[in-house]
């Protein structure tokens, strides 16, 4: 169970040290993709002479369905992101394996994933291999050196990795043009706009924490990455906080929304409690999307006196890449996450050297 929040955490100078590790992990995401975009042109020149163009692609790993995501509105062949270890029965020569084999998120639930079977297995099937992992691993190895092209990544980030990844296919004609540079300057805006510096009346990662320390966060976004960030900032807000967080789609939270009941003007609590309400959370990515679907949750929340927030852009980035957007909505959203747990007092040490 969660305590009680107080948000004179948030402000004090000398932060825990699970907390220090946590906003620095979030922090340092600029830097991670910068590293591990360091043997970029030199994989993608390898790739463009090595790989021909596949009759399909298949993306497994950690942020396989970001992957998907990003490719599916413009890849010029099928794509798939496939979860399981043994590959599909249809993978053979002609086909693309895009394998992203990298630690787990520091800040994250999930177990480790390695790619080492499915590798091995496009590697006996004669499938191009693109892999995306530390250099000398098992599934580094296993790749052999026939229509294989190795992307080093230095970090371990499953989501910097993603980046790398798209941005060499992108180079290759399968993809949208990604920067990495970019998607990095856009995650250090948000670190720097969520330093623990900033107090609550200018950090609106903190301010968001404060919104849902008390709440049961409804997420929602309108496109296809913006619903993804959703999701993931949800699961964020649920080990934060040991809490219900919902991401859905408009017709899965309205009953929700309409189903709160009244506040009560004349409730007392410190007799009665204070009841958790939920509370409205709109990944806003500048897409027009489901802006139906939006409207309907709004009209709805004002009508059942339900709060609304919005996670948004910051100035300037409304012509940015769709990756530069996703990452800055997630940072944004796993920001105020961290500060949840801060203020509930429910950061504590991870066991893999970082925080959870």
């Amino acid at each position: 169970m969660s305590g009680a929040f107080e948000d004179s955490r948030l402000e004090t100078s000398a932060l825990p040290g699970p907390a220090e590790a946590a906003l620095r992990y979030l922090a340092s995401t600029g830097a991670r993709i910068r590293s591990d975009a360091t043997e970029l042109d030199a994989s993608a020149r390898l790739a463009a002479s090595d790989l021909e163009r596949p009759r399909g692609v298949l993306v497994v790993g950690p942020e396989a369905r970001l992957v998907r995501s990003v490719l599916e509105p413009v890849c010029p062949v099928p794509m798939v992101a496939w979860p399981f270890d043994r590959l599909p029965a249809w993978v053979g020569p002609l086909d693309l394996v895009v394998a992203l084999d990298t630690e787990t998120d520091l800040l994250g639930a999930a177990p480790a994933q390695s790619c080492l079977e499915s590798v091995a297995e496009a590697e006996r099937r004669g499938a191009g291999i693109l892999l995306a992992g530390r250099d000398g691993s098992s599934a580094w190895r296993a790749a052999g050196h026939r229509s294989a092209v190795r992307l080093p990544v230095l970090s371990g980030d499953p989501m910097s990795a993603a980046v790398v990844v798209l941005a060499l296919l992108g180079q290759i004609g399968i993809g949208p043009h990604v920067d990495p540079e970019q998607v990095a300057r856009a995650a250090d805006l948000v670190a720097e706009a969520a330093s623990p510096h900033h107090d609550l009346a200018t950090n609106p990662a903190k301010e968001m924490a404060c919104a849902l320390a008390d709440a049961d966060p409804l997420l929602w976004g309108g496109s296809v990455l913006a619903a993804r960030s959703a999701r993931r900032c949800a699961e964020a807000l649920r080990r934060a906080s040991g809490r219900a967080a919902l991401s859905a789609d408009a017709d899965a939270l309205m009953p929700v929304i309409t189903g709160t009941p009244v506040r009560d003007p004349f409730a007392d609590p410190e007799i009665d409690g204070l009841p958790t309400r939920p509370v409205l959370v709109v990944m806003d990515d500048g897409e027009a999307g489901d802006a139906e679907g939006r409207a309907r949750l709004e009209a709805a929340c004002r009508q059942h006196d339900v709060s609304a927030r919005r996670i948004g852009l910051p100035l300037g980035m409304e012509e940015a890449g769709p990756v530069d957007r996703y990452v800055t909505l997630l940072l944004q959203g796993r920001f105020s996450a961290a500060y949840l747990a801060l203020g509930l007092d429910r950061l504590v040490l991870d066991s893999r050297a970082g925080a959870r």
